[in-house]
């Protein structure tokens, strides 16, 4: 019910302007990995167009695929079309947070991914956490309708560790979370 299927016209903006976007990748694990929008500049073009939302990914911008390129190389694209008025981008609509399902019988299965400081750092290819939509890079924001954003890591280990059953998280893009609480200065293209 959340894909938007086909594309957007938007007449943009000036020749010169910049979209004013700040992209992040979507996670490894996710099932389209393309860069999604963690950030839009108040005012800026993107903005202004009402029809891009924070967490709608970017699947194509101009005819060309953004999908499985490096941040960098999607950012190089976003930034060449300074000189271009009219934008066409094909879009997928998502929420910006991930709601991860990871159903674990017992504490004999292993969960499967590891976590740094609230972010989620490895995953085991075909683990239960990989099955429960997991990604790599996002960050963990609440486990079981409780919210871990102030919480010390030992106490998110221990709270993963004696998880059982349905276990249900919400996750996003590590970059967007610093973005949204201020612990960086978004830059945009």
């Amino acid at each position: 019910a959340n894909v938007l299927s086909g594309p957007l016209r938007l007449k943009l903006k000036q020749k010169g302007e910049i979209l004013g976007v700040v992209i992040v990748e979507s996670g490894w694990g996710s099932i389209l990995p393309t860069v999604i929008i963690a950030s839009m500049m108040h005012a800026g073009p993107a903005e202004k167009s009402v029809r891009l939302n924070i967490g709608d990914q970017i699947m194509t911008i101009n005819g060309t695929s953004l999908v499985g390129l490096p941040l960098s190389t999607c950012q190089s694209i976003i930034k060449g079309l300074k000189s271009q008025s009219r934008i066409k981008l094909n879009i997928v609509r998502c929420p910006p947070v991930t709601m991860v399902l990871i159903r674990r019988p017992d504490l004999r299965y292993q969960l499967g991914f590891s976590v740094q400081n609230g972010i989620i750092c490895s995953l085991m290819r075909g683990g239960i956490a990989e099955r429960g939509g997991v990604r790599v890079g996002h960050r963990i924001i609440e486990i079981n309708s409780q919210s871990v954003v102030a919480t010390p890591h030992e106490k998110i280990v221990q709270i993963l560790s004696n998880a059982m059953g349905e276990i249900h998280m919400k996750t996003m893009p590590a970059a967007m979370y610093r973005l949204l609480t201020a612990q960086e200065q978004p830059v945009y293209i």
